[in-house]
């Protein structure tokens, strides 16, 4: 029976591709999908892309392929990335340009037409309420303050790209696990009706979404990461697939961490809100039934997805301004570390209430108590504490609040408690992006997806 290697790639923007250049030279892989669009990530590219209209896309991707496509191109290897962001064709023409320098020959496809952004009044003259997912909210409160609309698009525009040659394919706002589903798909021409080999393969792609997360990176808890070897040279997982759907999880030979079935049931359960029913663009995943299998040095079968018909509608982020944000942010030592930073927040509110500031929201966190833990953390250890830092910000609409918010700090130095040591200066105002998830018709948008290559070099 064929099967295919695909591996990891990114899991966020910024992440790193060293372990991917292991995979390449070592995993035997075919394809890697790489995964540079956290959830956020879409909010940074508009910030980008609002200095320079020329950007908006994940820049790490031509210092990536920079380095990776010379041991890709001599193996056959392709890669998948979403890299694209809010501008897939600027990412392209970067990446064509940097070909081009070095005298390298690819083929490069784009899929577009996840952006609805220039579509709302359209698509709400079609009957689309497009509406807030969780609240119900109407769109009008935000729709003139959108930046930018995007539909998850699924894996058949990545399995058309593959299918016309592409070498690269960079794409936009993609569902995560499309980036593996639609390699697989090309590769063994599984039908897009084909519920169940569908929801293997999404299986495959939600595992392999996250870089190093499945082969004991981000693993366990108290204690049990120790056990994790060689972190700083973690391999990303790999998956050997077969034409059924069935697959091995593993890693490259000579690489850190651990593929087991404690590493990949935890990444398996990572954001599932409901294991009987995982929703993306292409199937309905029911894991149920998912069977993993330890097979031992560093392999983990899987089989057993179940696989229900994709929804009629299309998951949409969106991003809109929602006004400003300010910082100060300052430390204390021991003794009374958090009382005196507790001290201070009196003393900043007396500070805004007594000069009238137009403040939306206060958020205050202990830097050393519970700006992790929230309020999970244990009071009983706060007044223990050798050292805390106060990290104060503040939502508003006018941006000279904001501005000058981090003013309201310095002077604490030696006109509040003692011992302060962690003063980080006046930060200026920073945009703050609201995010707007809906859902659309997935025809109003799959009507509108192109998928263009083109040759470089």
């Amino acid at each position: 029976m064929k099967t295919v290697r695909i591996g990891a790639g990114l899991g966020f923007y910024g992440d790193s591709w060293r372990s991917v250049r292991a995979s390449i030279e070592r995993g035997g892989v075919k394809y890697i999908g790489s995964d540079h669009l956290a959830e956020l990530t879409l909010a940074i590219l508009q910030k980008d892309r609002q200095k320079d209209p020329a950007a908006g896309y994940a820049k790490d991707v031509v210092p990536m392929l920079m380095e990776l496509w010379p041991l890709a191109a001599m193996r056959g290897v392709k890669f998948v990335l979403n890299a694209g962001g809010l501008n897939p064709q600027g990412a392209r023409e970067a990446v064509a340009k940097a070909f081009h320098a070095k005298g390298w020959k690819a083929k490069i496809a784009v899929v577009t037409g996840d952006s609805i952004t220039g579509r709302i009044e359209e698509l709400r003259s079609s009957g689309e309420s497009l509406s807030h997912l969780d609240s119900g909210a109407a769109i009008d409160s935000v729709k003139d303050r959108l930046l930018f609309a995007n539909a998850y698009l699924g894996a058949q525009p990545i399995a058309e790209a593959l299918s016309r040659g592409a070498d690269i394919v960079l794409t936009g706002r993609v569902a995560d696990a499309a980036l593996f589903l639609g390699p697989l798909a090309h590769e063994f021409g599984w039908r897009w009706d084909d519920w169940s080999r569908l929801a293997q393969g999404l299986t495959v792609g939600h595992l392999l979404e996250c870089s190093g997360q499945a082969s004991g990176g981000n693993f366990g808890s108290a204690g049990e990461w120790e056990s994790i070897p060689d972190f700083h040279n973690l391999g990303y997982a790999i998956a050997e697939v077969s034409e059924d759907g069935t697959a091995v999880i593993t890693k490259a030979p000579g690489t850190g961490g651990r593929v087991s079935f404690d590493t990949v049931r935890q990444q398996l359960l990572y954001e599932v809100h409901n294991p009987h029913a995982y929703f993306s663009p292409d199937v309905v995943l029911d894991m149920g039934n998912l069977k993993l299998e330890d097979q031992g040095t560093d392999r983990v079968r899987i089989t057993g997805a179940g696989g229900a018909p994709r929804t009629g509608t299309l998951k949409v982020v969106a991003g809109y301004h929602d006004g400003w944000m300010g910082t100060g942010v300052i430390g204390y030592s021991w003794p009374d570390a958090y009382r005196k930073c507790e001290k201070s927040v009196d003393i900043i509110k007396g500070l805004i209430e007594e000069r009238g500031l137009s403040i939306e929201e206060t958020n205050v966190e202990y830097i050393g108590y519970n700006s992790l833990l929230g309020a999970n953390a244990d009071p009983a250890h706060r007044d223990q504490l050798n050292e805390c830092f106060l990290r104060m910000t503040i939502r508003t609409q006018d941006k000279k609040v904001a501005d000058g918010f981090g003013r309201l700090f310095p002077w604490l130095g030696l006109s509040g408690p003692p011992y302060l040591g962690g003063f980080h200066g006046i930060q200026g105002a920073k945009e703050l992006l609201g995010l707007w998830p809906t859902l659309v018709k997935r025809e109003l948008v799959e009507s509108r997806v192109d998928v263009s290559v083109e040759d470089v070099g």
